[in-house]
């Protein structure tokens, strides 16, 4: 196991496309670190550049103690998982298993002892002998973890490894992904684009857009508490509602006075009143949207109606923005009908409407 640093890593190809900009973070020795991000944020790169399959144009990267900028791939002691399982089809799982050991010169004894030893913790055990076409895409891809189990290596790189995979496959190899880090306690650094897997997976995240990092922390730290516009929408499934303004004080209190001239009520909202007259974001989780007419409560209409069983997703319409609401089964009025719909105060999020920066706690009220 080893420790894997970033110091002002960044990556630029020669046609002056800037990849990654100066990544500078730690994944601690043991961690299961997850790169998340839309395609081209630069997640892979950073991978690869651990990998060794990509060149860095500056900075320092250490595995362990060691600086590897200039490292072989086949020397920097890690294990690479990638989307496409490329198995030899006309090999056996315990030949699959075996062949890269096998390369590298390990005797029979202890190639055998590892790909018995990758088997029991994947549960290939009684699959051995099969050949990848009589798999399923699950089991191939467990076939695909186990190549790289049996190197024993002291980081796995993970590359979106189950986009592959349909959603209940997902979801069951995710588990055994997060079972087998537990039971091995390997540092692994997790590439994807799915924020369901980097919140359920990772035991940190690292949000990345456009090349630059946008934020670093435990997963529900991320949902919590973004550090910008970018991080907010990103994670959350319906996405944040987000809504543009000028914070005013009027009869009922502090609110949000929207350009087509509506008003959010934000009284009990913990924002400095320093921010009055100012341009103004303000951030809701659909599940701080509910039905409810107290104090911090306006008039939406509903434009449709989502039942997915545990939840329901009401779309609304509130002047000429679309808020999505998360509520638990229950009548609601029907789609075209208007809803009172409240604003849970305390769980509202505040960003500058030029930086799109998340509004500090040193800026709000104590």
């Amino acid at each position: 196991m080893a420790k894997v640093q970033f110091d002002g890593v960044r990556k630029v190809y020669d046609n002056g496309q800037v990849a990654v900009h100066g990544a500078s973070f730690e994944i601690a020795d043991g961690e299961l670190m997850v790169l998340v991000g839309p395609s081209g944020c630069g997640k892979s790169t950073l991978l690869r550049m651990v990998a060794g399959l990509e060149e860095i144009s500056a900075g320092t990267l250490r595995i362990g103690e060691r600086v590897v900028n200039d490292v072989a791939p086949k020397d920097r002691d890690i294990a690479m998982v990638f989307q496409n399982y490329a198995l030899y089809p006309h090999m056996t799982v315990a030949d699959n298993l075996a062949f890269g050991l096998k390369l590298r010169g390990h005797d029979k004894a202890e190639v055998q002892r590892r790909v018995q030893g990758a088997a029991e913790a994947l549960g290939l055990t009684s699959m051995l002998d099969k050949l990848p076409r009589a798999m399923s895409g699950g089991q191939r891809q467990r076939v695909a973890l186990g190549r790289a189990l049996v190197r024993e290596p002291s980081v796995f790189l993970l590359d979106e490894p189950l986009s592959n995979l349909d959603a209940k496959l997902r979801h069951s190899v995710r588990t055994e992904i997060a079972q087998l880090h537990r039971k091995l306690g390997t540092t692994m650094i997790y590439v994807t684009h799915d924020q369901v897997e980097a919140m359920t997976l990772g035991q940190r995240i690292v949000v990345l857009n456009e090349g630059q990092i946008q934020q670093i922390d435990a997963p529900m730290a991320l949902y919590e508490r973004p550090a910008n516009l970018f991080v907010a929408g990103f994670l959350g499934s319906p996405a944040m509602n987000v809504l543009r303004g000028g914070l005013q004080r009027g009869a009922a209190g502090l609110a949000l006075l929207l350009p087509e001239g509506e008003e959010v009520p934000l009284d009990g909202a913990a924002i400095d009143p320093a921010w009055l007259g100012g341009e103004l974001v303000v951030g809701v989780r659909p599940e701080h949207l509910q039905p409810g007419q107290g104090a911090a409560s306006f008039k939406a209409r509903i434009e449709g109606i989502e039942p997915v069983g545990n939840e329901i997703f009401v779309n609304l319409r509130f002047g000429t923005q679309a808020l999505v609401m998360r509520v638990p089964p229950q009548i609601l009025p029907a789609v075209g009908d208007d809803i009172s719909v409240e604003v849970l105060p305390a769980a509202l999020h505040f960003f500058d409407a030029a930086r799109g920066e998340r509004i500090e706690a040193q800026r709000q009220a104590a």
